[in-house]
């Protein structure tokens, strides 16, 4: 629910609109001004619009199929994606996903799972603003069997008894279930066992039979460009007004009342036809290009730089910072909380080179200095673009999981390279492309009683170029 304060603000800039005549409204900022407020409300916006756009792509289908499934409804990913997934950017081969898209605007949704039998799972539910803002799993309520009702901003009412609420601050939520699997045949078994227990059923339906309707395709959805291409591609005019019309049913924080004000000095208001007229076209044409630029460039700054790692703990829950939501959206949509996940990611070697598949790479890990974690640990690799890089193995990541070798010492080394080091380091190999390439570290749950992932004080060791 909006603020007092964010809806008073509301109210005063739509009457100071409506006050002026069209030729000043029009005229009101200069170019630089427009400029300057037009990137902060790009970037704000960011977040809710990759949101929308990656909503529409992976439930854009009649009936739960591959990596979508209609609105209210399961996707249980049976197995870890491969290569020609290109729906979310920096996807995860760890864990198998249960995703599901809601919309809180008619009722409330009740989340049922089963008893995990001790297995790794988190549920995280993200806001439309991409907030974690609630996360049932291992690490919080346990692997028991327990019920959660998702309830919208506005909903008020009584729950059936062992149904626990949890409060969405926006209409459009996101849960994007992670359940751990090793990957083989066996373990793929006992995970799809569990996961096919996972249910999500209107409030209403709850205790009785019920049989999700069909999903209604839209041929106008863009199935094949990548989604942060789709909102790349959009001009100011389009952004704004899709961005005007998504706060109505997901209001801004009331943390968010100064950026609400800058909003609607650009004609931007909550459930408002946006007023193009508000920002001269002279700026308008520079904007999007502008902030994308700053939300890219950010990464260098996102958090801690160690060894050619950047790695933050400002994931999962932003507050007013919206340059490193929108960076977090942009290259690792649907990031946990640090202390589910740290994400430590990497573009260059150990002398700050960029990486190219002509060279080899070795990541060197001393005894006893694997990352500590509660969970699991892994390196996955990536493309320029953070989708995942195809080769002979469908090899994506390495981890423990592996069966990793290590050395006589008790030391570990990962092989990045583009061909194999040979059969008895392939365990240890990260296949990499010919070309440049990305680095990205799962920690998934830090040990609570080692908080030096947490408080950075554990780094990642540098991936070093091997002299030919």
């Amino acid at each position: 629910m909006k603020s007092l304060r964010v809806g008073m603000l509301g109210i005063l800039a739509c009457a100071a609109v409506a006050a002026a005549p069209p030729a000043v409204r029009a005229q009101a900022l200069s170019e630089d001004e427009a400029l300057r407020l037009g990137k902060e409300a790009y970037v704000y916006g960011y977040p809710l619009i990759t949101m929308e756009f990656t909503r529409r792509v992976m439930t854009n289908v009649a009936a739960p199929h591959g990596t979508h499934a209609p609105m209210g409804q399961f996707l249980l990913m049976r197995s870890y994606p491969d290569a020609s997934f290109k729906d979310v950017t920096a996807p995860n081969a760890d864990t198998l996903y249960s995703t599901a898209w809601l919309d809180l605007g008619r009722e409330p949704y009740v989340l049922s799972l089963p008893d995990e039998d001790g297995r790794y799972f988190l549920m995280p539910m993200l806001s439309g603003w991409t907030d974690v803002f609630d996360v049932p799993g291992k690490r919080t309520t346990g692997t028991k069997a327990q019920s959660f009702a998702i309830t919208g901003p506005n909903w008020k009412g009584h729950l059936p008894d062992g149904v626990k609420e949890l409060k969405a601050p926006t209409n459009m939520v996101w849960i994007l279930g992670r359940t751990y699997c090793t990957g083989t045949p066996e373990d793929y078994k006992a995970t799809h066992a569990i996961m096919d227990k996972y249910q999500l059923v209107p409030l209403s339906s709850y205790g009785k039979a019920y049989t999700p309707p069909a999903g209604r395709v839209d041929p106008t959805v863009d199935m094949k460009t990548p989604v942060r291409e789709q909102v790349n591609r959009l001009d100011t005019a389009a952004y704004f007004t899709l961005l005007a019309s998504l706060m109505k049913d997901n209001p801004p924080a009331a943390a968010d009342a100064p950026m609400v004000a800058k909003l609607a000095k650009l004609g931007i208001e909550p459930g408002k036809k946006f007023d193009a007229s508000r920002i001269p076209s002279s700026a308008a044409a520079k904007i999007p290009m502008a902030a994308q630029e700053q939300i890219m460039g950010h990464f260098k700054t996102a958090g801690t730089n160690a060894n050619g790692w950047v790695f933050t703990t400002n994931a999962g829950l932003y507050g007013t910072d919206y340059v490193q939501r929108a960076l977090v959206t942009a290259i690792g949509l649907g990031a946990n909380r640090p202390q589910d996940a740290v994400y430590p990611t990497s573009e260059v070697d150990g002398d700050g080179k960029p990486y190219s598949g002509a060279h080899k790479y070795v990541m060197h890990f001393p005894k006893g200095q694997t990352p500590p974690v509660d969970a699991f640990w892994s390196i996955t690799m990536y493309n320029a673009d953070y989708f995942f890089v195809d080769n002979p193995l469908n090899k994506y990541t390495v981890s423990p999981r592996n069966d990793l070798k290590y050395n006589a010492d008790g030391s570990l080394d990962i092989y990045i390279q583009n061909e194999s080091p040979g059969k008895d380091k392939e365990a240890n190999w990260l296949p990499a492309p010919k070309g440049k390439f990305i680095l990205m570290m799962r920690l998934y749950w830090p040990k609570a009683t080692d908080p030096s992932i947490i408080d950075g004080t554990w780094k990642p060791p540098a991936a070093k170029a091997v002299a030919k």
